[in-house]
């Protein structure tokens, strides 16, 4: 049988005493409010010590709310300031990426400016130039040295055309397309070169090694004047190249001569003129007497 919803709390002496004593509280609260009242009324001053006694003794408890409540509003900005710095430090860094991107492609670009100015100065230096284009490829792992041109014959390239950029001598044509043609670089070892050194034209021999830097010997065998930092230009013997070309420059004696890094490194040019050959008159002569013999050629004679 389910108990009366009226229940009344008689039946428990524990809830007939909360009852009472919830009635007394009240009664009691009410009498001090009215005293209080009665006290602020007709004696304001004693109003005044009684509020500021009050305030006193509840200045512990207030004070130690306030402190949590302030410990809890610091600990929140930091937490909110901490999340807010790492997503503006994620920003930062995302906007650092992009600028450092564009710092490098405007670089290259102001790299690559300054190349084709060269190049449209040195164009101008040498009036006969045949035409100028972009290097397409060079080999860099094979035994031999090779770069591709982006020119053929029907731009009037030939075999044996020295091939230069603004740093210096890169190679001559050894074969040649109707679009596209292969150059002989200066570092391949089949390529052997009259040089000259430029402070007192001392004549010699460059030999490509096919590492970046060619084996200077001098004519004259059984002397080594050389030291690091000569420059060596073309002497303009053999009716190939025009004098005056720079090739490369000395960074170590040795034995027999000394080690050149080539000025015009092929894996760093990309735009190049070609030259007509220096005497082609010559270089053809020359040719015929080395065909006349026996009827084969050597690769890379000069």
């Amino acid at each position: 049988m389910a108990p009366p919803r009226n229940r009344r709390p008689g039946f428990s002496k524990r809830a007939q005493y909360s009852i009472f004593a919830s009635y007394l509280l009240g009664i009691l609260g009410a009498v001090v409010g009215l005293l209080l009242l009665l006290i602020s009324i007709f004696d304001p001053q004693g109003f005044a010590v009684l509020r500021t006694i009050g305030a006193e003794a509840t200045a512990p408890v207030s004070k130690t709310l306030s402190e949590v409540g302030g410990a809890t509003g610091n600990a929140g900005d930091n937490i909110s300031a901490y999340f807010n710095a790492a997503s503006k430090n994620a920003a930062m860094e995302r906007e650092l990426r992009s600028n450092r991107i564009e710092i490098l492609e405007a670089r290259a670009l102001k790299q690559e400016n300054e190349r084709l100015k060269r190049l449209l100065d040195l164009d101008k230096e040498v009036p006969d130039a045949i035409g100028m284009a972009r290097l397409i490829s060079s080999t860099s792992s094979s035994s031999r040295r090779m770069a591709t041109l982006g020119l053929g014959t029907t731009d009037g390239i030939l075999i044996g055309q020295p091939v230069r950029a603004p740093e210096g001598l890169v190679g001559r044509v050894l074969e040649a397309g109707p679009t596209t043609a292969r150059i002989l670089l200066v570092s391949d070892s089949q390529n052997v070169m009259p040089v000259k050194r430029a402070s007192d034209e001392l004549p010699a021999f460059a030999t490509g090694r096919a590492d970046g830097t060619v084996d200077i010997r001098p004519i004259n065998l059984g002397t080594n004047p050389f030291k690091g930092g000569d420059l060596l230009i073309t002497s303009g013997s053999g009716g190939l190249y025009a004098p005056g070309i720079p090739v490369a420059v000395v960074i170590r004696k040795t034995d027999t001569g000394a080690i050149a890094r080539i000025l015009a490194n092929a894996a760093k040019v990309s735009h190049v003129i070609v030259q007509p050959m220096f005497q082609a008159e010559t270089v053809a002569a020359i040719e015929q007497e080395e065909i006349g013999g026996d009827g084969t050629e050597t690769e890379g004679s000069e």
